[in-house]
């Protein structure tokens, strides 16, 4: 059974940090891209962030220099480091894992985590 399971979103104040968890199992982890996903009410989805198997990271330009995208293949964790955090960040946040070797067919699959919701707000 393949889980993509989200931990870590939460309230803050804006300017805060808060640092965002996704634990997978029944996957080859180390071979999977992983990315963070989000989605405000009403609004699409974004994609916030990317980390290839080999460690090579992306950002939107919405985050970049803010947030930090990281993995650890031991725990078959992806992380998502979100700091100075804007009341515009707030939405569900979502983790995805993607085989990148199979192009858009593995971008627009793979595996999606049930999602956490990250509050910036006074």
């Amino acid at each position: 059974q393949v889980q993509l399971v989200e931990s870590g979103g939460g309230l803050v104040q804006p300017g805060g940090s808060l640092t965002l968890s996704c634990a997978a199992s029944g996957i080859m982890f180390s071979i999977n891209a992983l990315a963070w996903y989000r989605q405000a009410p009403g609004q699409q989805r974004e994609l916030a962030a990317t980390i290839t198997p080999g460690g090579s990271t992306n950002y939107a330009d919405s985050v970049k220099g803010r947030f930090t995208i990281s993995r650890d293949n031991a725990k078959n964790t992806v992380y998502l480091q979100m700091n100075s955090l804007k009341p515009e960040d707030t939405a569900v946040y979502y983790c995805h894992a993607y085989r990148l070797e199979f192009g858009t067919q593995g971008r627009l699959g793979g595996y999606w985590g049930q999602g956490t919701q990250v509050t910036v707000s006074s």
